[in-house]
């Protein structure tokens, strides 16, 4: 079993910056996908960031590229997303996924197996 416990979520303002963290226990892999994906009120859950450690692919969402940045402490196992630039449009419940063992990273949540239970990030106009 995996588990994955997020952090580091709350209220920001217009343009703040923020950093999740996802801390994973268990049978964990560097060779698994890690990603993060959101989902806000009343919408479907959508891939944020994601990346296959072991060969250095990362994929961003279009609507985040240039602000936010995926990175993973493979030596303790926390994935990270720092959050710059913020906008009200990403207000949503953040959660961290860890794929499917032998498949490469993907914005489907097909592709991932472990989920946490979600960190809240506001971002106040």
């Amino acid at each position: 079993q995996v588990q994955l416990v997020e952090s580091g979520g709350g209220l920001v303002q217009t343009g703040d910056s923020l950093r999740l963290s996802c801390a994973a226990s268990g049978r964990t892999s560097s060779s698994r996908s890690m990603g993060w994906f959101r989902q806000a009120p009343g919408k479907e859950r959508e891939f944020v960031a994601g990346g296959n450690w072991d060969g250095g692919r990362v994929l961003y969402a279009d609507f985040v590229k240039g602000r936010f940045t995926i990175s993973r402490d493979n030596a303790n196992n926390i994935l990270y997303l720092q959050m710059n630039s913020m906008e009200p449009e990403d207000t949503a419940v953040y959660y961290c996924a860890i794929g499917v063992l032998g498949l490469q990273v993907g914005p489907t949540r097909d592709r991932y197996r472990y989920w946490g239970q979600g960190t809240q990030v506001t971002v106040s106009s």
